[in-house]
């Protein structure tokens, strides 16, 4: 029997209707902690969707232990803040005394580079401040953590006394989340003849150039990027690369990471996932659901778009979802860089979402640690207030890149690598990008239209895009303008009629017959307006999703089963799905009576003046858990008419 310790990460928020406030209360719904004999119940990863996510770089963030920065080697410290490839100071205490800054910002999950512990020595005039040449997966940087503190994982799980530990427990008094980036696919590259020296807790269990037990692949570096076998298989800039058909290898990489998720990492980030071959993927991500159903991973294929079939199936099949580079790409091309067809580039993005089984759980970002920020392509702050506006209220999970807040940016060499990662300078609450940020994070926890909705394009142009978000009787209307001030005759918005107040701005809109009429938006405008249906509420609540199910305009798809909840087999009382997409239909199931019981399911089409279709398979069963929220993620069956 699997044992998981409870997490705060099982808890999600939801806040109190407030639309033109900055809405701070906040309702918590918890998940029972309870022994995982039955901890299945629970689906394979946490309900991800409402996060707002910060991704910063530890040691460019904040020094909160200057006794630390010297770390192991002090050649490879300058505390002046002048060699961009040496360690400057930041830390995870540095990071504990930034959290209020970034709770009342609208934070809620922190992504934090990677945390391992790391060679000590220059590689190509590189440190490895970025955290991706780990030496040893189960200790800490010595250089994050207290100096003299015990970096070993092994030797303080009983006392849990390390700064990280800390930290943890910090997150979690505030109901946030801690991310942890890994790098299942190398550790180390050459420094002086010696490469991917790994180690275990302290002894040393694989050496590049001396590998008798066969843990790397010595294939040499890729030569054409287009070969799928050299991609998964040969060096990625010269780094040691791992052998994933090495048994020994699998294990230690699995343990290492199990270890850190039982002292609270909540989510993973894993790094290069591209360069691993699928079923490696399946393996892991299904060992670690195993020991951790309640975790919600997500990968980095470089570039991945919706046209792209290889990264496309790894987001269906690999068990985590992926950052958005489709995305993140066209909204850089249209508002950072002018592209002629605007936002036309970015809804082509969205037109493909039907390729993904589940699009609203990518996680979206307008630039990150490898690409040159938004702001160093366009340091117009008015439209990075719109890419902004766009990433926090359409589909998927927005991950903030440190300082964006602060229009921090270093435009030295274009602003790339490694001038992307400069020093956190300022921690001004009154910035405009700070406020809007801290709005529309509670937003996306007080309106499931934002979160788990459907998104409907309602004005189109280059320069003006007006798009709803829609779940159940939920509402969020979206006007983004890249251009100067412009007035549109009309727009449906599909709100309620009558008086609605922007969250972005305060000004009021009347919406009559659904629709804005004589709407003006200013040079670089944002309007988003709100309405926000009853939720669901149970003692249990499913979050039921189907995938591969083709349907007309005026059908819906349905949930039947042996339980009340779900009409005991009557389908003029199926449980009734939204529409996301042409590819996903989704919805909150209610379970009362039959919470904590085995039930028996099954999906049905509902076709009106037709008989209804159902799934052609013995019904699904599930044990329903007695409290909390769970999720189904299912695939639709061949059906079989009534």
């Amino acid at each position: 029997m699997v044992q998981t310790p409870p997490s705060q990460a099982s808890k999600e928020q939801y806040q109190v209707e407030n639309p033109a406030a900055e809405v701070e209360a906040l309702v918590e719904v918890q998940r029972p902690e309870t022994d995982v004999d039955l901890e299945f119940l629970y689906t394979r990863d946490i309900e991800f969707r409402q996060e707002t996510i910060y991704f910063l770089v530890v040691d460019r963030f904040f020094d909160g232990d200057p006794n630390n920065s010297e770390g192991p080697n002090p050649e490879l410290y300058d505390p002046q803040g002048q060699d961009w490839g040496k360690y400057w100071g930041g830390d995870l205490q540095g990071v504990i005394d930034k959290l209020d800054y970034l709770k009342n910002m609208g934070v809620t999950a922190l992504w934090l580079t990677p945390l391992f512990e790391q060679v000590e020595a220059l590689f190509v005039e590189q440190a490895a401040i970025h955290g991706y040449w780990t030496k040893d997966f189960k200790r800490i940087n010595p250089r994050f953590i207290g100096e003299g503190e015990n970096p070993s994982l092994n030797q303080t799980q009983e006392t849990r006394n390390t700064v990280f530990d800390r930290l943890v427990d910090e997150l979690h008094k505030r109901n946030m989340k801690l991310i942890l980036d890994i790098v299942c696919n190398h550790s180390n590259p050459d420094f002086s003849g010696r490469k991917g020296e790994l180690y275990d807790d302290g002894v040393k269990i694989a050496d590049f150039n001396d590998d008798k037990n066969h843990w790397y692949h010595h294939y040499g570096e890729v030569q054409d990027w287009e070969d799928e076998w050299q991609v998964q298989n040969c060096e990625l800039a010269g780094l040691a690369t791992f052998n994933e058909n090495n048994n020994d290898y699998r294990q230690y990489i699995k343990d290492a990471i199990k270890q850190w998720l039982d002292r609270g990492v909540d989510a993973l980030r894993v790094d290069t996932v591209k360069h691993m071959p699928i079923w490696f993927w399946q393996e892991f991500t299904g060992d670690i659901y195993l020991h951790r159903p309640d975790v919600f991973i997500f990968g980095e294929w470089i570039y991945s778009n919706p046209f792209d079939d290889r990264s496309v199936e790894f987001a269906n099949e690999s068990g985590m979802s992926i950052l958005d580079f489709g995305l993140c790409v066209a909204v850089r091309s249209a508002l950072a860089q002018g592209a002629e067809d605007g936002f036309h580039e970015i809804q082509k993005i969205f037109d493909m979402d039907y390729r993904y089984k589940s699009s609203t759980e990518l996680v979206t970002f307008i630039d990150n640690h490898d690409m040159p920020r938004f702001q160093s392509l366009n340091p117009d702050p008015e439209m990075l207030r719109v890419a902004i506006a766009l990433i926090m209220t359409c589909r998927g999970i927005p991950c903030i890149y440190y300082g964006t807040e602060q229009y921090l940016h270093d435009d030295t060499n274009g602003g790339n690598d490694p001038y992307n990662r400069p020093m956190m300078q300022q921690w001004d609450t009154e910035t405009e990008i700070y406020g809007i940020l801290r709005r529309l994070s509670g937003l996306r926890r007080l309106n499931p239209a934002i979160s788990m909705g459907s998104q409907w394009q309602k004005y189109l142009t280059p320069d003006v895009y007006c798009y709803v978000r829609r779940y159940r009787e939920s509402v969020c209307f979206v006007a983004l303008n890249r251009g100067e001030a412009v007035t549109l005759n009309d727009v449906e918005t599909d709100l309620p009629d009558g008086e609605h107040t922007c969250i972005v701005t305060h000004n009021k809109y009347e919406v009559k017959d659904g629709k804005i009429y004589e709407l003006n938006l200013d040079t670089r405008g944002v309007i988003v307006l709100s309405h926000v249906g009853d939720r669901i509420k149970g003692q249990t609540i499913v979050r039921a999703q189907v995938n591969g199910v083709q349907t007309q305009p005026g059908e819906t798809i349905a949930v039947i089963g042996d339980c009340p909840e779900l009409g005991n087999w009557d389908i003029s009382k199926a449980y009734p799905l939204e529409y996301i997409n042409s590819n996903t239909w989704f919805g909150e199931i209610p379970f009362n009576e039959s919470a904590g019981k085995l039930i028996s399911y099954k999906y049905v089409l509902l076709r009106h003046g037709q008989s209804p279709l159902r799934e052609n398979l013995t019904p699904r069963r599930w044990v329903i858990a007695s409290e909390g929220t769970v999720k189904w993620r299912d695939t639709w069956a061949t059906g079989r008419e009534s």
